[in-house]
């Protein structure tokens, strides 16, 4: 059986074993292991092997890999490292690294060191491997070999990994091999310089100054004038995700555990009745029609601004309050009253209970809707409203994002938080 084609890069390879839950085996030296033999720590081993098809192959971990911010290539180590951390909140990603590093150097480490990658790369990062992006601002491309083979691999495995019936709606997302074909015959266009001077710009200086004494002296023109740089070769804008911000507050009804579900599905589950790991970050798809009515956006929810860029504010568009003001001490805007003029809140309480009073003094900025109370009895059953208040929330970030400029291709020229 000839080799498989992904596991040449090693970045494609941790990709295609996490999509489709091959074996990854951390290892001391380049002798293929199985998983049954005692397995290395991160710390300790120096190669990590994977298994497609029942092809495999092993890497040195301190590979360089294409995940290439500000073009310095990031390590294997590093990049598997980050996925296995990908649930960590930030404080706890931070000091793992720390801890890493100290192992590392320790006596019987691995040497070298792990990197401690931004908040805005670990996001890009995490969602390329689990297969929910397909591109990424930090990943150089495959040269053209590596990208045809990777056609003719995705072609082969996606016979093997490719789940049936129902499950298949679940099962890895597959690159599709015809993009890839597409993406290899493209041909660069040129602009007018190129189609009337050629790839080589011709140097008529000498028969400038020849006709310099024929004709009157005017201002002469560069030799080589600057190429006009055509809209066709401009990279493309990736669109900007809109931001939620949650409370971290332990009274308030929507978490990080239960948000998901309660803005996905419309269903209230209480944070404490969920089974859902302690996360930082979540993604949420939802289709805004008045927007972009064929392209759902792609959310982005968190709880914390601690690793917060000052643009990331332009692109919040909702904020989750239970009426503390002590929430919003390390935001950009720490008075409610010019936070919510600038972007909408939504407060979410109990049926029969009434609204605090400082969310009714922060008037039409903030919208309070309420929920039915939690019936361990009943679950989940019944729960019918809950529908009728998501959709509520969802008009109102609607309209505030219509509002501020956003388009189907992101935030508009007034999009930002600054602009009013």
């Amino acid at each position: 059986m000839a080799a498989v084609p992904f596991l040449d890069d090693p970045l494609l390879a941790l990709r295609q074993s996490i999509t489709t839950s091959s074996p990854i085996i951390l290892a001391t030296s380049t002798t293929p292991r199985t998983a049954s033999d005692p397995q290395p720590t991160i710390a300790q081993a120096t190669h990590i092997q994977f298994t497609l098809n029942s092809q495999s192959r092993t890497f040195d971990f301190s590979t360089p890999t294409r995940f290439a911010p500000s073009d310095s290539p990031v390590n294997l180590r590093s990049i598997y490292f980050t996925w296995l951390n990908k649930d960590a909140s930030l404080p706890d990603y931070i000091s793992a690294v720390q801890r890493l590093n100290e192992e590392l150097s320790a006596p019987g480490g691995a040497g070298g060191s792990v990197l401690n990658l931004s908040f805005a790369q670990k996001v890009e990062l995490i969602a390329w491997l689990a297969g929910e992006s397909d591109s990424s601002e930090y990943i150089k491309p495959l040269d053209g070999a590596a990208a045809s083979a990777a056609v003719a691999s995705t072609a082969d495995s996606s016979a093997v990994t490719a789940p049936n019936g129902a499950a298949a709606a679940k099962g890895p997302r597959q690159v599709d091999p015809r993009l890839l074909e597409i993406y290899q015959n493209e041909r660069s266009m040129g602009d007018h310089n190129t189609a009337l001077r050629g790839s080589k710009p011709t140097d008529f200086s000498q028969f400038r100054a020849t006709a310099s004494t024929f004709l009157r002296t005017r201002p002469s023109a560069p030799a080589h004038p600057a190429p006009l740089v055509s809209s066709l070769q401009k990279k493309p804008t990736r669109r900007l995700e809109p931001i939620i911000l949650l409370s971290p507050s332990a009274s308030s009804l929507l978490r990080m555990s239960n948000i998901k579900s309660f803005l996905d599905t419309g269903l209230f589950i209480p944070p404490s009745a969920t089974d859902s790991a302690a996360t930082n970050l979540l993604y949420l798809q939802r289709l805004l029609p008045t927007i972009d009515n064929t392209r759902p956006f792609r959310f982005i929810l968190v709880d914390s601004t601690t690793n917060f860029k000052p643009d990331y504010w332009g692109r919040v568009v909702c904020v989750f309050t239970t009426g503390q003001t002590w929430q919003f001490k390390s935001y950009k805007y720490p008075n409610p009253a010019d936070l919510f003029a600038r972007i909408p809140g939504v407060f979410v309480g109990w049926q029969g209970e009434d609204v605090p009073e400082a969310v009714k003094q922060w008037g039409r900025g903030v919208l309070s809707v309420k929920v039915d109370k939690w019936s361990p009895v009943q679950g989940t059953a019944g729960r019918w409203r809950d529908r009728e208040v998501v959709e509520t929330i969802w008009g109102a970030i609607e309209e505030g994002m219509r509002a501020r400029g956003w388009t189907k291709d992101g935030p508009g020229m007034g999009g930002g938080v600054g602009g009013r």
